[in-house]
């Protein structure tokens, strides 16, 4: 923000030969005592963001409408038709699968906080949106986000119950310190995207209105502000860092006394069996903290946009698609009712023609 750094002060007009000189704001205010503020120019406040996107390229726009709807479908029918999967058959009532149904949801959820705006622009090249929404855009997917890495923390609490302790498995695992974990993951998510959130619209957005990104992330937006951004940055780097450090250290301590407990194990088929159930959680584990930290742990000054927006993509659209069917695969429990839910569907269809 410009402004007049100094002012031209003269003797009396009543002089014939009045005398001019320049003089600081800041020593012509000491001079008369006076309190006048140094005169700016008016500055306005930003009303609405214009998202770049992913490409600028018509060519390009429907292939990737295509791409992102079909990824979006499969996000929609994997993550809804687990969770509805885990509902109907009795056998999946267990801690195991009560979690693994929230993390659907909650796939769902920071997929539908991105994905469906991204369609829009490449359909409609509309890529413009109100503060307000930018705002509920940022807090659903970090409050989300956040939900999904405490509850893959609880899973990995989970998987040590039931490897480490079998015996107090039913004991240790209630229904009620179930539900506890899990509403206290969504808590926690929720209440640090409120501190991310307010911290980064806090701030004065009064120049350009141009986000680099598809979708409004804290790092583009600090990008644009024209206010000492230092202590948001620095905010949201110990809170986003506690969390993630605070979830890791769960899922690195829990699978520690899990890889003790299969070590000691004599069988060998028990071991693989043993593995076998904690391989897909360690699969999502992986790709999903692998790709946040590497977007939210570095300094603003090294963030390379495009790499960002790749980064983006990843665990913002393809993690959400991917988890259901790495859960899936190799999980003869849910393709056990897969196929129960699919045979009573054919007999339902069979008897009504």
């Amino acid at each position: 923000m410009e402004y007049f750094s100094s002012v031209k002060i003269c003797t009396s007009d009543l002089n014939p030969n009045p005398v001019c000189q320049c003089q600081t704001w800041e020593s012509y205010r000491s001079e008369r005592k006076d309190t006048t503020e140094i005169p700016m120019e008016n500055s306005t406040e930003v009303a609405e963001f214009v998202l770049v996107g992913l490409t600028a390229a018509p060519g390009l726009r429907l292939p990737l409408f295509v791409t992102f709807f079909l990824v979006y479908l499969s996000t929609l029918l994997g993550n809804l038709g687990m969770v509805g999967l885990i509902l109907l058959d009795s056998r999946l009532h267990t801690p195991m699968y009560f979690f693994l149904s929230n993390l659907s949801l909650v796939d769902f959820g920071y997929s539908s906080a991105v994905t469906p705006k991204v369609m829009a622009g490449l359909l409609t090249e509309d890529n413009t949106m109100s503060r307000s929404a930018c705002a509920t855009q940022c807090f659903f997917f970090v409050a989300f986000i956040t939900v999904e890495s405490f509850l893959l923390a609880s899973m990995a609490y989970d998987r040590y119950a039931a490897v480490c302790a079998p015996l107090h498995y039913t004991t240790t695992m209630t229904t009620d310190k179930c539900v506890c974990l899990a509403t206290a993951c969504y808590v926690c998510g929720f209440l640090n995207s409120a501190i991310h959130t307010g911290n980064i619209f806090r701030l004065s957005f009064c120049g350009s209105n141009v986000v680099d990104h598809f979708f409004c992330d804290a790092p583009p937006l600090l990008a644009l502000s024209c206010s000492d951004s230092y202590v948001t940055e620095m905010v949201i780097f110990l809170v986003v860092g506690f969390n993630a450090l605070f979830a890791v250290l769960v899922i690195l301590v829990s699978y520690l006394f899990i890889f003790i407990t299969i070590l000691k194990m004599r069988s060998s088929e028990g071991r693989q069996k043993t593995f076998s159930t904690c391989a897909s959680h360690l699969t999502a584990v992986s790709i999903f903290y692998g790709s946040c930290i590497f977007m939210y742990l570095q300094p603003s000054s090294s963030h390379s946009m495009d790499t960002d927006k790749m980064a983006s993509v990843f665990y913002s659209m393809v993690i959400p698609m991917l988890n259901p069917l790495v859960y899936s695969l190799r999980n003869k429990e849910v393709n056990n009712a897969f196929k129960k839910v699919i045979g009573k569907a054919k007999s339902a269809v069979g008897f009504m023609f």
